[in-house]
This record gives C-alpha cells, sequence and structure tokens, in this order.
C-alpha cells in the first residue's frame, strides 16, 4: 500500500472552507497531479513525509525560533472538519493560509539541509549502506518543497494538504 502527502497551492480566494468540496478539488488535484506537478501547482511526498517532518524538526536545535516555522511544510495548517454528511472515506485534509506558506517558504529556503542531515539524518531510518542513496531522496525532497512552497508564496496562495492512502 502507498501512502502520499499531497500539497495543491490554490488562490485563497478560489477555494471554499467546507471538507467536501477540499475533499472533491484534492480528488481532482490527484488526479491530474503529474500535470500540476509540471506546473509547480502541486508536490507530494510517498510514504516519508513523517521522515521529512523529522529532518525539519531538527531546525529546532539550530534555532529556538518561538515560532517553530520547521512544523509548516509537512503539518502546519489547520485541520479541515468533516461536515455531517461527508463521505467518511475523505481523505484528512488541511489548509496552510498564506501567511504560513510565506514562513514555510521562508524557512525551506533560508535553513541549511546539510545541518538538519548532520544533526537528524542518523536517526530517520536504519539505512545501513545506503545512506548516500536515503540523502539524496530527502535532498530531492527538500528541493522540490523549497520550490513548490516559494512558488506558492510568491502568488499568495493558500496550501491545500491530503493525505492519501
Amino acid at each position: 500500500m502507498s501512502i502520499h502527502l499531497h500539497l495543491r497551492a490554490i488562490p485563497e480566494s478560489e477555494f471554499q472552507d467546507d471538507h467536501t468540496w477540499l475533499a472533491a478539488f484534492m480528488s481532482e488535484a490527484w488526479d491530474n497531479h503529474p500535470d500540476e506537478y509540471a506546473a509547480g501547482i502541486a508536490d507530494s511526498i510517498e510514504k516519508v513525509f513523517n521522515s521529512v517532518n523529522d529532518l525539519y524538526a531538527a531546525a529546532e536545535a539550530l534555532d529556538a525560533d518561538v515560532d517553530k516555522p520547521w512544523t509548516l511544510p509537512i503539518y502546519g495548517g489547520r485541520p479541515v472538519a468533516h461536515s455531517a454528511d461527508a463521505d467518511p472515506s475523505n481523505p484528512p485534509l488541511m489548509i496552510l493560509e498564506p501567511p504560513g506558506v510565506s514562513q514555510a517558504a521562508d524557512f525551506l529556503a533560508t535553513v541549511s539541509f546539510d545541518e538538519l542531515w548532520n544533526i537528524a539524518g542518523a536517526k530517520l531510518g536504519g539505512w545501513v549502506g545506503a545512506e548516500a542513496q536515503v540523502r539524496q531522496e530527502f535532498l530531492d525532497i527538500h528541493q522540490d518543497l523549497q520550490g513548490f512552497y516559494g512558488r506558492a508564496a510568491s502568488a499568495g496562495h493558500a496550501v491545500v494538504k491530503a493525505v492519501w492512502a
């Protein structure tokens, strides 16, 4: 089974703050993910998004910023509650509003991946003999998120997040 964290940038004026509407929007976006990814308005992380969050949490050792911007790229945002008539199989959804998207973009643009990796890399899994490959995978994810959040912040967009199983 594959599980993904799906991120989709959207103008704040275009989304409805309703779980049923957002679930339908995200489902359609997931169906169009290759095109949306190529357009720079979507991103996704397969399986390891908890570990990516753990990598970013290592920033706490680098800076005791009370706003904790390292919490924003993966799990940041507010949950969107299911309505009473919502399909219970709809994914969990979160919305990170434009100010949070800007904070996430700033964090990703300024944090040192190498410093994060030096603090947290060894704790992220038992990949004996494959550290270089795993490090590159996390670096690729980090660079994708940098670009995605940078574009979303520049456009003043919100980011909707869904977990697909």
